[in-house]
């Protein structure tokens, strides 16, 4: 056979290819495998079975030969978790791959535990079992959503228990397989669908117990860290005592079975009912008492002398209402009579000052035709139209022009026009 590299003229025979695929394999050497045994059939002392992955989809064949399994101290069966170091073989006439197995044994409990421990180590130390994370569950979900298995006794416990409690509870219940390969994938999903629900207020994860292998789904990361991050408290039901699940670490509420997650969850209507028949009482006692205290004080109260009889406060309040009243007008008639003094006083001065008092002496004001006051004779020709006002009316007149008096007492000229006006 040709080693030259295969192209479409000159390709390879499929025993060659077949060869190269061997070839590269076996230079793979061995590995340590973990998984469970899916299938385990012997035939002529060789063990002939499949490998499938502890959480994934993933299967491989092994092949068991019979003097390697004589040196085994262990039996195995259908269904055990194991380790084994296997190596790769292909078969270059059939064109399949088998693992071949050198050695194998049992999962021991104490590397479940040690490596479970490892995970709680971790996950605490990222804080996702602390207390503060932690909510506290509604007093009275609207809807509760539950993840069991279908037709489980679980399922049946918590419906029931819940009902008989509150019966117009509400549930919205997602079937997943709470043990097996698919245990891990369905739960996971089913928090998530519940937790994505607006209405769901509450989420149950409820399991009727087992063993602890049948438990290692709820110790799995990926649902521990689905419930840590749902935004709706969980209440973890798996119901072992022994070894809990990591479930229980992280979960807001920890029931021991599903029977106690009916009851944390839902309160009992008869129970609610008699706690508010005890607090009206309690109420109304209360209130019984506090008006009987308050009328009792207000009994005292009224019973003292100085509301037994309350005349005497109007009769004093009367007497210095008459002090102040009288003190009153005396002093507004005081007032009054400085006033009208006053007033007497400022009517004599006014009187004094005013042309009405120097017309009541005798004189009079005389006025020009156009109203000025007449000051001189030459503001009153003679013939001048003149007005006279006197103590009592007014006179008309005509000037005759200046009086020979007036002439006298004044300057020559003036006299002599007096004269001559007097003539």
């Amino acid at each position: 056979m040709t080693q030259a590299p295969a192209t479409r003229d000159e390709p390879w025979p499929v025993a060659l290819l077949s060869t190269k695929v061997k070839e590269w394999i076996d230079r793979l050497g061995t590995v340590w495998v973990e998984g469970e045994i899916t299938q385990w059939g012997v035939s002529a002392g060789n063990v002939y079975g499949k490998l499938k992955d502890i959480d994934q989809a993933a299967t491989v064949s092994f092949t068991l030969w019979s003097s390697v399994r004589a040196r085994l101290s262990e039996d195995f069966k259908q269904g055990d978790r194991v380790v084994a170091l296997v190596k790769p073989n292909w078969w270059v006439k059939g064109g399949s791959l088998t693992f071949q197995v050198f050695e194998l044994k049992h999962v021991g409990l104490g590397d479940l535990l040690e490596r479970l421990e490892r995970l709680r180590a971790q996950l605490a130390a990222e804080g996702l079992f602390a207390l503060e994370r932690k909510r506290r569950l509604p007093f009275l979900p609207g809807v509760v959503g539950l993840v069991t298995g279908k037709d489980s006794d679980a399922e049946k416990d918590v419906l029931r228990n819940a009902r008989l409690r509150w019966p117009a509870v509400d549930f919205r219940v997602v079937h997943a397989a709470v043990q097996g390969d698919r245990a891990v994938g369905e739960v996971t999903r089913a928090i998530e669908r519940l937790d994505a629900d607006p209405e769901v207020e509450v989420i149950i994860v409820a399991r009727g117990g087992g063993d602890f292998q049948n438990l290692l789904p709820f110790s799995d990361e990926r649902v521990v860290r689905a419930a840590a991050a749902a935004t709706t408290p969980i209440v973890s039901a798996i119901g072992h005592e022994a070894d809990r699940p990591l479930l229980d670490e992280v979960a807001d509420l920890r029931a021991s079975t599903p029977t106690d997650a009916a009851k944390r969850v839902v309160p009992d209507v008869a129970e609610e009912l008699a706690r508010v028949g005890q607090a009206r009482s309690r109420l109304t006692m209360r209130l019984q008492g506090f008006l009987a205290h308050e009328i009792d004080r207000i009994g005292h109260l009224r019973s003292r002398p100085s509301l037994a009889d309350g005349g005497w406060i109007v009769d004093r309040r009367a007497e210095e209402l008459t002090r102040w009243v009288a003190r009153g007008t005396e002093l507004v008639d005081r007032l009054v009579e400085r006033q009208e003094h006053r007033l007497g006083e400022l009517r004599g001065h006014l009187r004094a000052l005013s042309p009405q008092a120097t017309l009541d002496r005798g004189y009079a004001i005389v006025q020009g035709d156009d109203g000025h006051v007449v000051r001189a004779p030459a503001a009153a020709p003679q013939g001048a139209a003149l007005t006279l006002t006197l103590a009592e009316g007014t006179i008309a007149a005509v000037s005759a022009g200046a009086a020979p008096d007036a002439a006298g007492r004044g300057d020559g000229s003036a006299a002599s026009g007096a004269d001559s006006g007097g003539e």
